[in-house]
């Protein structure tokens, strides 16, 4: 596979690639309003003067990258910045983040036709490239057209390695137009420089630097008032297959404290309809945040099927699962409630995050759990 057969694949594959679309239309995977933006149509003009590109795949990638679009905006009050993501939720929690003289647009289908009629309006001067979602139609065609592209935060874990080591002919091509590869450990680094990069370096990770995610004060005091000193942990970020387990942990937990609530916060809130049905199956009593409901005595599960509170629930428990390590997927940043304070537990699998998840072992910052049984233990323990 090389970038001129995968482009004439993505040819080929044109009305597969719309039928696709159709149907993530119809689940509300993508914005109704805004999907000519996915077919490389701009949603605004582009403003005068220098604009730099940034491009991150989803909501961690895209916040992790606010300390860096700030600090360029800081830095050139000339310059503006385009954001790109592909996903619905990561559009919406930006509306409300991004600086002035930083705006978002939906990253194109990786499809010639319309990655071009993105560039021809954009006319980037800079491409920055966040942690490791390589379009081979966007990234090739930003190359041609001589746009200098960066590489941050760059992310190379095991199976990505080894499965871009099968298409040694499509990647290095790809990573050899990166003027600067900056990754976050030496280890990504180096899977960097082996597939293809011509400068990687170790940076360290962004995540870093960005701020906690943040909380709105007013809903802040309303739910410290209506938690009281009730214990109470947070299930974060799960995925489907660990809110079983969540449920097992509550039932656990709640023989020793009967009055416990367990706050839930799904990474899609689009899930809710399915989470709240398995739950209440299970006979538990839940309140639904996308409802309006709150949180009483008679709570067991608080649904928080919303977007972008994330920060508002760490900062209301002193002990936090983080999700989708329970299930063999990688898992979800611990640096959030590192930062704001909480005991975390988390699954075996947090390859996403291994460097980071090991730094806060080794700091007695974490504890990773099993199961449901190991999860009910290991928060009895650190509420008592």
């Amino acid at each position: 596979m090389t970038p001129g057969v995968y482009r004439g694949l993505t040819g080929i594959a044109a009305p597969f690639i719309d039928l696709y679309l159709a149907r993530r239309r119809a689940r509300g995977k993508e914005h109704a309003a805004r999907f000519a933006e996915r077919q490389g149509k701009p949603g605004r003009a582009r403003p005068a003067g220098p604009l730099v590109w940034v491009h991150a795949a989803s909501i961690g990638e895209s916040l992790s990258v606010l300390p860096l679009v700030a600090a360029m905006l800081d830095e050139r009050p000339d310059l503006h910045v385009l954001l790109t993501t592909g996903t619905v939720t990561s559009a919406a929690i930006l509306e409300d983040r991004l600086p002035a003289r930083a705006f978002h647009q939906f990253v194109p289908v990786d499809r010639v036709p319309w990655v071009r009629a993105f560039l021809d309006h954009w006319r980037p001067d800079l491409a920055v490239w966040v942690e490791s979602e390589f379009w081979p139609n966007l990234l090739t065609e930003t190359q041609a057209r001589a746009v200098p592209m960066v590489l941050v935060n760059g992310r190379m874990s095991d199976n990505s390695f080894a499965g871009w080591q099968r298409w040694p002919g499509l990647i290095r091509p790809l990573l050899a137009g990166f003027s600067l590869c900056l990754a976050q450990t030496g280890e990504e680094a180096r899977r960097l420089a082996a597939l293809g990069a011509s400068e990687a370096r170790d940076a360290g990770n962004l995540k870093y630097a960005a701020d906690p995610p943040p909380a709105d004060p007013a809903a802040l005091a309303r739910l410290e008032d209506l938690l009281g000193d009730r214990p109470r942990w947070l299930a974060a970020s799960t995925h489907e297959g660990e809110e079983e387990q969540v449920a097992a942990a509550h039932r656990a937990l709640a023989q020793g404290h009967g009055d416990v609530l367990t706050i839930l916060v799904p990474r899609h809130a689009t899930r809710g309809d399915a989470i709240a049905g398995l739950l209440c199956a299970g006979g538990l009593n839940v309140a639904r945040r996308s409802e309006g409901a709150a949180p009483d005595r008679d709570t067991q599960i608080y649904l928080a099927d919303t977007m972008g509170e994330l920060g508002l629930f760490y900062r209301v428990v002193d002990v936090a699962f983080v999700g989708k390590s329970l299930v063999p997927r990688g898992g979800q940043n611990p640096i959030e409630p590192a930062q704001l304070g909480c005991a975390i537990l988390h699954g075996p699998d947090m390859g996403n995050f291994r460097a980071v998840a090991a730094e806060l072992a080794a700091a007695g910052a974490t504890e990773t759990v099993a199961d449901g049984a190991a999860l009910a233990a290991a928060v009895a323990r650190l509420l008592a």
